[in-house]
């Protein structure tokens, strides 16, 4: 058991340290279940697995041009992200919103494969929203950052 929490805090590339802020869970606990002192309930592993997924803001860094040629082969320009990413307050669980402009005949179905393949991309999930039908003040354009 103890191998599966050290597993997965390596894979993610964070220390002891950062899992338990990430977890809310003490980072003695955390020592405890990889050098198996302790048994981690499953309701745990799944908390630990949850907090070592990548935040959404550091898979866009990691992943930002890629993002953008994705879309362009989806016929989607303008990518910007808002929300919790954007606003640096995204946590693991948090999705990526993301922001695009589409072309004349991209449709629901195109956007909805777009959004799945980013998810695959990112490792995380993405939302995707369109400009289009949005007012100039609309908090949502007012607050998106380019990718």
């Amino acid at each position: 058991m103890g191998n599966v929490v050290r597993e997965l805090r390596e894979a993610a590339g964070l220390s002891q340290a950062e899992l338990a802020l990430r977890s809310g869970v003490a980072q003695p606990n955390i020592a405890a279940y990889e050098t198996g002192r302790r048994r981690a309930s499953a309701s745990m592993l799944q908390r630990l697995r949850a907090a070592a997924q990548p935040l959404p803001h550091d898979a866009l860094a990691n992943h930002r041009h890629e993002l953008a040629d994705l879309a362009s082969r989806y016929g989607l320009s303008n990518v910007r992200v808002f929300g919790s990413a954007a606003r640096g307050t995204d946590r693991p669980g948090s999705d990526l919103d993301v922001l695009v402009t589409r072309s004349p005949g991209v449709g629901l179905l195109t956007i909805a494969a777009f959004a799945a393949a980013a998810s695959e991309l990112l490792g995380v999930g993405v939302d995707v929203v369109t400009d289009g039908g949005l007012r100039p003040d609309h908090e949502i354009l007012t607050t998106a950052i380019a990718v």
